[in-house]
């Protein structure tokens, strides 16, 4: 039976979007298809980020080591570059302006001056090196890319490409990095909902990370969905008579090319007025000191952030009374963590949230008590927006309780993978539900339980591997034959890649060899954490195929059988 939370959050949610609600919910026609879309509300980023910039004016909005800027200070720096943009760099709407830098003031503001110019924001992962830079840079055909020194000068490194890249040193106050951007007077355009806002990039089971193209519609309603489920959670606090104190704050800590950190974290604080507190890096005891310091209130990030805070020896000696919900995304939580988290760190719930870089992050969420009832869960349907159906292999429903491949639909979806009207076919039913490659199953409460991947990806602590991708840098070298890439069990991380290597007849290369080869040639979280050199052919199936599935089995239950022994003092 559905929970009593459960009820009450549905009865909170019906009074924010009814139809006198400050989130109402309309309808609006999409491909065919009528979907719910929050009314009365900005759909575009230029007028969201002006009104509530305006709103909280005074209020501070980045936190930065010793810099502090206003919500005010913020709009105004991202008007003088999108003025920049328009006049000296002559970027006009549509074209799409590359961030490549870790997170700091400039990369926010960045963002916000790209598409108030009418540019597509396009959020570069920071972890690649040259090759995989310059494959996305060429692949969605950047017009001009923002970097910082670090990535600045692997971008140097990318000898065919010629695309203006101008260096932002982000260890500077923001007003320095950004003055030789020189803005001018000038009237910027005007854009709508159904105009190219960002795009991010998703590894999928194919190999080369694709594009994926989001308006500014399908953005905005992503933030406005987080927003109406925030706002209920605060509501129900309230009537329990334990409202939060003052300003609201989180940590940045996970990388802003990731659409956790874009939507959730950064977009949806300028209509909360929260504080960002920013950590270029992760490291669990400056989160601790962060938290303390800034009194954040609200913590998110890959599981295996909130576990390192959970263990930490010097847990005791910070203040963290001030953080009310634990939450989670980007890979699935240890039920162990779970529990844990709600009967050790004093007070706040554990929070899980389940989305994609195609849905700008909106999926399912499952929301403390409701989350240790059912803590393998990844949640129920984000409401108002999503629709969430379990299919089978020809895109139909199945009955609930069965397994099929979780198919999502809402206004926030995003519009294509740039370039690949293939991949963008294939991503999507006839009735437009998004196919997320995960198999799961709908329990009698409509909570979604995911139990498996149809795509051939591996996810790192919140970071997605495409396995084809590896195998292709492995491939790269001369002295291998064949190669395999799948997942090994981490208790850390969730999972881990791991290789097995036939080596060609005439050849020799070691693991330390062939390791050092990859890190010169993908990011280092996609290189395989073990591999295994063999002498003979990798095993096959009926279509002459490698089989991976025996391949992943045999190598797992190695591993497993290593950590059993490890931890018992046997040698397996």
């Amino acid at each position: 039976m559905p929970s009593i939370l459960d009820g009450r959050m549905d009865a909170t949610l019906a009074a924010l979007t009814g139809p006198e609600g400050p989130l109402a919910v309309g309808r609006v026609s999409v491909d065919g298809q009528e979907l719910p879309i929050i009314t009365g509300v900005p759909q575009t980023l230029p007028p969201y980020f002006a009104h509530y910039c305006a709103e909280h004016a005074d209020k501070i909005f980045l936190v930065a080591g010793e810099e502090r800027l206003t919500f005010a200070q913020v709009h105004a720096a991202a008007q003088c570059v999108a003025q920049a943009l328009v006049a000296r760099y002559r970027i006009v709407p549509g074209k799409r302006v590359g961030i490549a830098m870790r997170n700091s003031p400039s990369w926010i503001v960045l963002y916000m001056g790209i598409v108030m110019a009418g540019g597509v924001a396009t959020l570069l992962n920071g972890w690649w090196q040259a090759e995989e830079l310059g494959a996305a840079m060429a692949d969605v055909e950047c017009s001009l890319v923002f970097a910082d020194p670090a990535r600045g000068r692997r971008m140097c490194a990318i000898g065919a490409l010629s695309v203006p890249t101008v260096t932002i040193n982000d260890s500077l106050p923001l007003k320095q990095a950004l003055a030789g951007l020189d803005p001018a007077a000038v009237e910027l355009p005007v854009v709508s909902p159904t105009d190219p806002a960002t795009i991010l990039f998703t590894s999928g089971s194919t190999g080369q990370s694709k594009g994926a193209i989001s308006d500014h519609r399908a953005v905005t309603q992503g933030v406005y969905n987080y927003l109406a489920q925030a706002l209920m959670m605060l509501s129900i606090a309230t009537q329990d008579g334990s409202p939060p104190d003052g300003q609201p704050a989180t940590l940045l800590n996970v990388p802003l090319f990731h659409v956790t950190a874009e939507v959730p974290v950064f977009l949806q604080s300028f209509a909360m007025g929260r504080k960002l507190v920013l950590m270029p890096k992760w490291d669990a005891e400056e989160a601790m000191r962060l938290i303390a310091a800034e009194h954040v209130t609200y913590f998110v990030g890959v599981p295996l952030m909130s576990f390192e805070i959970l263990t930490h020896p010097n847990r005791a000696d910070y203040d963290l009374s001030s953080v009310t919900d634990f939450a989670a995304g980007g890979a699935p939580r240890p039920v162990e963590h779970v529990r844990r988290i709600a009967d050790e760190m004093g007070g706040p719930k554990p929070l899980l949230g389940y989305g994609l870089t195609e849905t700008n992050g909106i999926g399912c969420g499952n929301f403390r008590d409701n989350y240790l009832d059912k803590p393998n869960s990844t949640g129920r349907p984000s409401a108002p927006l999503v629709d969430l159906a379990i299919l089978d292999d020809f895109g139909r429903p199945v009955a609930q309780g069965q397994r099929g491949e979780v198919g999502i639909r809402s206004i926030c979806n995003f519009r294509e993978y740039y370039g690949r009207p293939d991949a963008t076919a294939a991503a999507f039913t006839a009735d437009r539900y998004f196919l997320t490659g995960d198999v799961g199953y709908l329990d009698a409460d409509g909570y979604l339980f995911i139990v498996d991947r149809k795509k051939d990806i591996i996810i790192r602590g919140g970071e997605n591997i495409s396995c084809q991708e590896v195998e292709a840098a492995i491939y790269q070298h001369p002295a291998v034959a064949e190669a395999a890439v799948f997942g090994l069990p981490d208790e850390r991380l969730g999972e881990v890649p791991g290789a097995v290597v036939q080596v060609r007849a005439d050849s020799r290369v070691s693991t330390d060899e062939l390791s050092a080869f990859l890190f010169a040639h993908v990011a280092a979280f996609k290189v395989p954490q073990r591999i295994w050199i063999v002498d003979s052919p990798l095993p096959r199936l009926g279509t002459e195929k490698i089989d991976k599935v025996s391949l992943r089995t045999t190598y797992r239950a190695l591993v497993e059988g290593e950590q059993a022994g490890a931890q018992t003092g046997v040698v397996a």
